[in-house]
Order: structure tokens, then sequence, then C-alpha cells
């Protein structure tokens, strides 16, 4: 198939360029002048993906803290629930919702729109099939979380509000195909306008029935659900209102064809994704087995709650960089994908050490916004520095990731972060807070430690790509799973 590829015979040809690519840069007059061009690009991307990663974000912000103003028992059950149970199949979901953005991403930039519908019909399909397959953790909840060692009481508070969001779930496995479709196409601001009037719906409501009316985390539950589905809810009548012209003209039985490569791919996604989430998970378990399991749990919430906060905005480069990435390498233009990566880093960068700065700046006054305790919040201030570097370290990874979910590199990643996360850090994590008794401390520096490692290994894959063999990758993915179809359209 490749030898008769016009990307290939351009690429033989050394003339892998047009004029939607950068030319070749020279001096430095050229390069600051495409670099502006390309900020321009990625913040139009960015900052609506960031606005809508802040609004979702904010759905557990708003629902931990109203449930700190209940007591550290009900705090410590959502924070365990949503971090472990929800935060899991949120990783799962966001992975393999992923996949969307990378094939969809190249078939926009290739110009094949027709391919973006069946992707996205054949993503709903996978996601939801995971979906009811993850619902035997919510319901099992309170013996898992047992198992791996909490206090029975906050496993038997933390399980039942894991069953009450089982509809959550659902809403992540319809959520993230449908927002990655559009993402992919630049249709962000739609997003923003949907993801902000479901959270001041969300605030009102989660205040009244929480506090107002003493519904308590059955009232969080239940939020959580609602304002979740508002957003799904608000982009599937956005698709069907035919706003999104050939990209989206019904309902295909093309869709349940040729599944197996996305499933591939959604599956490394996951894992790629999920490892990050997992990672964090693990921290906040082995939490759980110190002396005073309750503040350090909490504690350690609050971090990974303002870690998690900060990663929406990180998000949204990962969102935007992706959508740049997939964009530009399916329509050949390697160089600007390459200045997409480029160009992405740094900015990325810069808002992460100020996001540092001011961690270390506010450390002793920062954690009152989550918790009344004062025992609680000492204890979250003497785990800023370690705050600090994650937000750093995640900022960088976060930001490398949406590189490769752009260029399709899902599987090497996902096994990266395994080795890193798994092999490397929590291993040293468990030695340095048990072993050597420094507690959170030790355990949170275990974790930088394999979070250092994977920063460190997608820095070098990233430099060293040749962006032209991806170009030629983009190009033949598109043909292998867009080909060989007729669209039937049902609707």
């Amino acid at each position: 198939m490749e030898q008769h590829s016009p990307l290939l015979h351009r690429l033989e040809n050394g003339n892998l360029q047009d004029d939607n690519d950068i030319p070749t840069i020279t001096n430095c007059k050229e390069a600051s002048k495409e670099w502006w061009k390309e900020s321009k690009k990625l913040w139009i991307l960015a900052g609506p993906a960031i606005f809508i990663s802040l609004c979702q974000q904010s759905f557990l912000a708003t629902i931990l803290t109203f449930a700190g103003q209940l007591g550290t028992l009900q705090l410590a059950a959502v924070s365990i629930a949503n971090t472990v149970v929800a935060g899991f199949s949120f990783g799962v979901m966001l992975g393999m919702g992923n996949a969307v953005e990378t094939v969809c991403g190249q078939a926009f930039g290739t110009g094949k729109l027709d391919m973006l519908g069946l992707c996205l019909q054949r993503s709903l399909v996978i996601l939801n099939t995971t979906a009811l397959l993850l619902t035997v953790t919510y319901a099992f909840a309170t013996p898992i979380l047992k198992a791996v060692g909490q206090t029975d009481e906050i496993a038997e508070a933390a399980g039942k509000f894991a069953v009450w969001t089982i509809p959550q779930l659902f809403a992540f496995a319809m959520n993230y195909p449908l927002a990655r479709f559009l993402q992919s196409q630049g249709k962000l601001f739609v997003m923003s306008a949907i993801s902000g009037a479901a959270l001041i719906v969300h605030v009102i409501f989660s205040w009244l029935l929480m506090l107002k009316l003493g519904w308590g985390l059955v009232g969080a539950a239940i939020m959580l659900n609602f304002s979740w589905w508002i957003v799904v809810l608000g982009q599937i009548a956005y698709i069907f209102s035919g706003t999104c012209g050939g990209a989206w003209t019904g309902f295909s039985w093309s869709a349940f064809h040729n599944l197996g490569g996305l499933l591939r791919l959604s599956l490394s996604s996951a894992v790629m994704m999920s490892a990050d989430f997992m990672y964090m998970m693990a921290l906040l378990l082995m939490a759980g087995h110190l002396k005073n399991a309750e503040v350090a749990t909490d504690s350690v919430a609050i971090c990974i709650n303002l870690v998690f906060w900060i990663y929406m905005i990180y998000l949204g480069f990962n969102i935007a960089i992706g959508v740049r990435v997939s964009n530009e390498l399916g329509a050949g233009h390697p160089r600007a994908a390459k200045l997409a990566a480029i160009v992405a880093s740094c900015t990325s960068f810069v808002i992460g050490l100020m996001f540092m700065m001011v961690i270390l700046i506010t450390r002793n006054v920062f954690p009152m916004a989550f918790t009344t305790s004062s025992v609680v919040a000492k204890a979250v201030s003497k785990l800023a520095i370690f705050l600090a570097v994650a937000v750093i370290l995640n900022n960088v990874q976060l930001l490398l990731s949406g590189v490769a979910i752009g260029a399709g590199w899902q599987t090497f990643v996902a096994c990266v972060n395994i080795v890193c996360y798994y092999v490397l850090g929590v291993p040293l994590a468990i030695l340095l807070g048990y072993k050597f008794d420094l507690g959170t401390k030790g355990m949170w520096g275990g974790m930088l430690c394999g979070s250092a490692l994977q920063t460190a290994v997608l820095c070098i894959i990233t430099i060293r790509a040749n962006w032209s063999r991806e170009a030629m990758r983009a190009e033949s993915r598109i043909k292998t799973w867009g080909g060989g179809f007729t669209h039937q359209s049902s609707t």
C-alpha cells in the first residue's frame, strides 16, 4: 500500500512540505514568527480546553469542599471513592476516549470527515461495554477497599457512595468519545458553554442538597451524576443538530465493522492514562496504612485533589497539543507537528513553574480551603514541597502524553508508564514510607522518582521522533481503518 502513497513519494523526494507546513527556519526572526503563529493556534484550542477541564474538575472539587464541612469521615469517604473507584474508571474512560482523538484528529487533517462519525460510534460501543464491566468495582467497592487496607468505617462509607455514583460511570463512557470527536474538529467553544452551565447548576444544587437539606453524601452522589449527564446530553444535542457537517451524517452499521483496530488503540490508551490515576490512587491507599490513618488519608487526599485540579489545566494543553499534532500529521505536515510539540512543551513548563511558586508561597494557607481541621491542614503544609515538584513533573508528563496521543504512540508509552511507576516508583515509596518510617513524605518522594524517570523517557522519545515517518504512519492508519466501508446512514 505504501508504495502508492503520495506522502511516501514526497518523503523519498525530500519534499514533505507544502504551503500549509512551516518553512525551513534559518534565523531567529523566522523562528520567532513561526513560534508566535503556533502559539496563537495552540491557545485557540488550549484556552477553551482548560476552561472545560477546570469546570469538570470543579464538579468533584465542589463536592469535596462541602464534604469537608460535613466531617473528616465524609471527606475521607468521598476522596477514597472518587480517587480509587471513580478515579480508576475516569482514567480508563479518559484513556480509551483518547483513541478517538488520535484517529479523528488525523482523519480530520486528512480531510476524511466521514471517518469521524464512524470512529465516534465505534468508541461509544467499546466504552459503554467497558463501563458495564466496571460496574463490578462499584458494586463491590466496600470489600475491595477493606481488602487493600482501608478502615472499616471509611470503606463502608466510601462503598455506599460509590454505588450511588454508578450513573456517573456511564456518563464517563459517553462523554469522552463525544468530547474527543468535537475537539478533533476544534469545536471547543460550544463545549465550554455546556460545561460552564453544568458547573453553575452543580454548585447551587450541591450546596442545597448536601448542606441545606442535609442529604449529605447521597446528595453529593446525585449531583455528580446529574452534572456529568448535563454535559453528555448537551454534547449529543449539539452533534445531532447538524452543525458538524460531514463528520456526522447519522448512525451507520459500518460502525460495527473493524472494531479491533480501535479497540487495541483504546486499550493501550487506557493503560497509558489509567496508570497515572492509579499511581496517585496507590499513594492514597498506602496512606491508609499509616499511624493516624484518617489524618494521613485526608492530607494526601487534599494534595491529590489539588494536583488533579491543576492537572485539569495541563489536560487542556494535553487536548490542544493532541489535536494540533494529529491534525498536522494527518495533513502530512511533520514540521508543523514538531513545532507544535515544542511550543506547547515550553509554554506548559512556564505555567508549571508559576503554579509551583504559588503552592510554596501559600503552603500554610491553601489547605484551609479544603478542611476545617488544623491538624489536617498542618499535615498538608508539610507535603507542600512534594506537591510542588509533582505539579512540575505532571505538567511536562501530561503535555508529552498529548503529543503521544496525537501521534498514536499509546502502546509504547503505556509500557513506559508501567515500568517507571510500578517497577520503580511504588516499591520505592513503600520502602521509604514504611521501612525507613518516613510516612507520607517518604511515600511521595518515592513516587516522584518514578514520575521523574517517566518524564525523562517521554522527553527523549519526543526529541528523537522522526516526524516525517509519523506522518506516513498517520496516513497508513487512516487508510487501514477508514477504507472498505460504504457509509449507510439510518437517520
